[in-house]
C-alpha cells in the first residue's frame, strides 16, 4: 500500500509536467527543476519528459517547413499561370486527329492515308543551347542562340504487318531525320533484327526521296511547326498541373 502511494504521487506530479512541456523547450527546463526537487532521478527525467519536449520541437519545425514550401510553390504557381498562352487553333489543313491526355508528355497523332495507317508520337521540346567558334583573331564572339526542336517518332504500317518507323528532330521550318528501322509484325523480342545502316550515311537522293516520302503523308514544316507551339504549350499547362498537385500533396 505504501509502495502504491509513492507511485501515485509521482505519477501525479510528473505526467502534468510532461503534457506540458511539450508547449515549447521553455518550458522543459521549469518542469525538470520542479521534478528533481521532487526527488526523481536523472533518468526518470529523460524517460518522461525528454521525448514530449523532443515531439514539441519536431513538430514546430515540420510545420515551418512544409509552410514554407507552399509559399515557394505559390509563387512558382503563380509564374507558370502567367507564361501560360491560350492554345491556338489546330489548322483546317492540319492532317492529323490529335490525342492529347492531361497528365501525359506526349501527343499522339492519327492518320490514314489510302492503305496506310500513319502515327506519330510528339515529345516536349527540346532547347539546346549551341557557341558558335570565334570568326576572328579579335575575339568576336557571336551570342548563343538556343534552337527548339520537338521529337517525333512517325509509324507508317500496312494491312501486311510491316511497318516503317522514321525517328524525327522537327526545328523551325525544317525537318531531320535522324534514323528508319522496317518492323515485322512477327518479329520476335528475342530476334536481333538487321536495322540497316545510319540515315545520314544512306545516299544523298535516296534521303531526300524519303523527306517527299513523308511529306506527301503529312510530316512537313507546316505540320511540326504548329506542333512546335503546341506542345510548348501542353508542358506549360501540365507543368502547372504538376505543382498544384504538389502542392495539394503537402496541404493535406
Amino acid at each position: 500500500m505504501a509502495m502504491n502511494s509513492v507511485l501515485r504521487r509521482v505519477s501525479s506530479s510528473v505526467l502534468p509536467l510532461a503534457f506540458r512541456a511539450m508547449a515549447s523547450p521553455r518550458t522543459f527546463h521549469c518542469a525538470a527543476s520542479a521534478v528533481r526537487a521532487s526527488g526523481l532521478t536523472h533518468r526518470l527525467i529523460e524517460r518522461i519528459l525528454l521525448p514530449s519536449v523532443r515531439l514539441a520541437n519536431s513538430f514546430a519545425t515540420k510545420t515551418s517547413a512544409d509552410e514554407n514550401l507552399l509559399r515557394v510553390l505559390d509563387t512558382e504557381i503563380q509564374c507558370a499561370e502567367e507564361e501560360d498562352h491560350e492554345m491556338e487553333d489546330v489548322p483546317n489543313d492540319f492532317p492529323f486527329s490529335i490525342e492529347d491526355n492531361p497528365g501525359e508528355r506526349t501527343v499522339f497523332l492519327k492518320r490514314q492515308y489510302e492503305d496506310e495507317t500513319i502515327t506519330v508520337q510528339v515529345d516536349v521540346p527540346n532547347v539546346a543551347a549551341e557557341e558558335d567558334e570565334d570568326e576572328d583573331e579579335g575575339g568576336d564572339q557571336e551570342e548563343n542562340r538556343d534552337e527548339s526542336s520537338i521529337p517525333l517518332v512517325v509509324n507508317i504500317s500496312k494491312r501486311s504487318g510491316v511497318t516503317l518507323e522514321f525517328g524525327i528532330t522537327a526545328f523551325p521550318d525544317e525537318i531531320s531525320i535522324d534514323s528508319l528501322s522496317i518492323k515485322q509484325s512477327e518479329e520476335s523480342e528475342d530476334q536481333l533484327a538487321y536495322e540497316g545502316p545510319e540515315f545520314h550515311d544512306l545516299d544523298e537522293n535516296l534521303q531526300k526521296a524519303f523527306h517527299k516520302y513523308l511529306e506527301i503523308r503529312g510530316i512537313k514544316p507546316s505540320t511540326t511547326n504548329f506542333l512546335h507551339e503546341y506542345m510548348v504549350n501542353k508542358d506549360s499547362k501540365e507543368y502547372s498541373m504538376w505543382l498544384k498537385n504538389l502542392r495539394k500533396f503537402i496541404e493535406t
